[in-house]
């Protein structure tokens, strides 16, 4: 058996020619993606690469899918299968490819969305499913979602929709819900009013057939209060049929005297202001949330819409925690990280049919991290600087005047009594006294000669 390096090499060439080998004549194969877009395709051609992550299959023929159709590809992220003849997909397609992200079923014949279609998909981030010809989507096609973000329904014929299958802890991604152009004329507005708020906030339903009444519309005057994206794209889209007639059709967000016997068109008609503030409050601590609105009437009932509650009004609390006084206050006696969002309190006037909006936003802040105590950084910075002060005065060399410093060395000098010069250059306090009372200076001059020096002293 050969040694070295070529064992690998050959093995190396293997899995290249064996790659070349799995890619269909008829489609094309670079790096991890595989195209058969636009071959003439009847069927899934066989066998497919299993290295591949995306694979587009799109203007095509194909009008069925089978059981483990992709079974092959257990690294699958990205499937295009837009423009083909689809009406529908067999139980279990999707059976070993969990790690699908984006399924693009768009512009297909699908009729009815079957609750098996989409099992085992969980990492599922991205669904397309617009301009089919869909009538039907049963109640648990979404169930198993959880890592939903987008879902595009739009250019269909649904009339009917589970919104109730939506929930927090269900889909807690989701931000986009397209239902634009079908044929919806009557929906459940407590379950619509239900979804999480960032589902309500990226909900398109312009292009239906929806009928006009009170309940539909306070649902889009409080999403239009709330400024969504949704409908201020497409205000003009927003349409609803007077009494089903569609011959009657009005756009509501911009012709509102229709509805001016609804309770919310009455409340805007008065100074009505909605109000927004910010509430810090740590961790652990109690926070009161007011409710204060332009409506002072006495008979009001309020209404507190929580983003980890739901629903809060003095009949459903449940929670010790919790408690909602008669002004409208909502108190929270121990906050939680997972209670910060945004609060709407509504305040209804039930004798003259007016409401009034507020809304809070709640930060609930972690408990800082304990510092060091500063005490003991100022009692050491002392001890410190004493230590340094102690050196200085005991280690640091004498230059003070007291210090005595050597004598110069004594010059003899022959012509005068020595005992004398001490009283001329360092007089003591005795002959200090003296020369105050003589005031006597001496000086010393030499004298030159020829033979040496003499010195003599004037006075």
């Amino acid at each position: 058996m050969t040694s070295g390096p070529y064992p690998g090499l050959l093995l190396l060439l293997l899995r290249i020619l064996s790659s070349d080998e799995t890619c269909p004549s008829i489609c094309l194969c670079v790096s991890d993606t595989v195209s058969c877009s636009a071959t003439g395709l009847s069927k899934l051609p066989l066998p497919l690469p299993s290295f591949s992550s995306t694979l587009d299959i799109s203007h095509n023929y194909l009008s069925w899918l089978g059981p483990g159709s992709f079974k092959w590809m257990p690294r699958l992220e990205n499937l295009h299968m837009a423009h083909n003849q689809l009406s529908s997909l067999g139980i279990g397609v999707f059976n070993n490819a969990s790690s699908l992200r984006h399924l693009d079923l768009s512009s297909n014949k699908l009729q009815v969305v079957e609750r098996h279609y989409f099992q085992g998909l969980w990492r599922l981030e991205e669904l397309l499913l617009y301009n089919n010809k869909i009538v039907q989507v049963e109640a648990g096609t979404l169930i198993g979602l959880s890592s939903l973000k987008k879902a595009y329904f739009s250019l269909n014929l649904i009339t009917h929709f589970p919104f109730f299958s939506i929930q927090d802890h269900s889909h807690p991604f989701l931000t986009m819900l397209d239902l634009s152009s079908n044929r919806m004329s009557q929906l459940p507005w407590e379950d619509v009013k239900a979804l999480p708020r960032l589902v309500q906030r990226g909900l398109y339903l312009h292009n239906n057939s929806l009928i006009c009444d009170c309940s539909m519309y306070s649902v889009f005057w409080h999403w239009d209060l709330r400024g969504y994206d949704s409908l201020r794209d497409f205000t003009d889209e927003h349409t609803c049929t007077v009494f089903g007639d569609h011959r009657a059709s009005i756009r509501f967000l911009r012709h509102t005297r229709f509805f001016l016997n609804c309770s919310v068109e009455k409340a805007m008609s008065q100074p009505v202001t909605v109000l927004l503030s910010n509430v810090l409050v740590s961790e652990g601590g109690r926070v009161r949330l007011d409710c204060q609105t332009s409506l002072s009437g006495i008979e009001l009932s309020f209404t507190w819409l929580s983003p980890s509650k739901g629903y809060i009004t003095e009949d459903s609390i449940n929670d010790t925690l919790i408690s909602l006084f008669p002004n409208g206050t909502l108190e929270i006696q121990a906050a939680k990280v997972n209670d910060s969002g945004l609060y709407v309190c509504t305040a209804v006037d039930i004798k003259q049919a007016l409401n009034a909006t507020r809304e809070v936003n709640l930060t609930v802040l972690l408990p800082p991290a304990e510092s060091f105590n500063t005490g003991y950084t100022t009692l050491l910075g002392c001890v410190v600087t004493m230590i340094f002060i102690l050196v200085y005065l005991y280690l640091t060399p004498c230059r003070c005047s007291c210090c005595k410093q050597p004598k110069p060395p004594v010059i003899p000098i022959t012509s005068y009594d020595p005992s004398t010069l001490p009283s001329v250059f360092c007089p003591s306090v005795r002959d200090q006294d003296k020369i105050q009372a003589n005031k006597h200076v001496a000086f010393m001059e030499p004298m030159l000669s020829g033979e040496g020096t003499d010195w003599t002293l004037e006075s």
